[in-house]
């Protein structure tokens, strides 16, 4: 079973990863076979090297995550409340989002599923 601290720290990484602009940084917390489905119903990134290129293109809008709640955890999930302000068609954005985060043993993130549509974007 995954650390639950560790579960935390990560999805903190996250947010700091976004604050960096690093896309390293947040593949970094993925399995090399993980995926993501961001938003959920889209085709998902796989594989650690998928997910950097993913996360190198939502960074360059200057995306920006800021929790909203506490991290909620259980068994091998971490799900967390968070709203994304970046630069869309010339003007500053938000999107209110709820991610979840499955980890293995080893405390590597393997799955992660964005939930937000239409209703959660705001100034688009």
């Amino acid at each position: 079973m995954p650390d639950p601290a560790k579960m935390e720290a990560a999805v903190h990484a996250y947010v700091a990863a976004f604050d960096a602009g690093s896309a390293d940084q947040a593949a970094a917390l993925f399995a090399q076979d993980a995926t993501v489905e961001d938003p959920v119903g889209s085709p998902p990134h796989k594989g650690r090297e998928a997910i950097r290129a993913f996360y190198a293109a939502s960074m360059q809008t200057g995306a920006k995550l800021t929790l909203e709640g506490p991290i909620r955890i259980t068994a091998d999930h971490a799900a967390f409340a968070f709203c994304v302000n970046l630069a869309w068609e010339g003007k500053q954005q938000r999107v209110d989002v709820i991610d979840t985060f499955r980890f293995d043993e080893a405390n590597e993130v393997t799955e992660m599923r964005a939930f937000f549509g239409p209703s959660n974007m705001h100034g688009f």
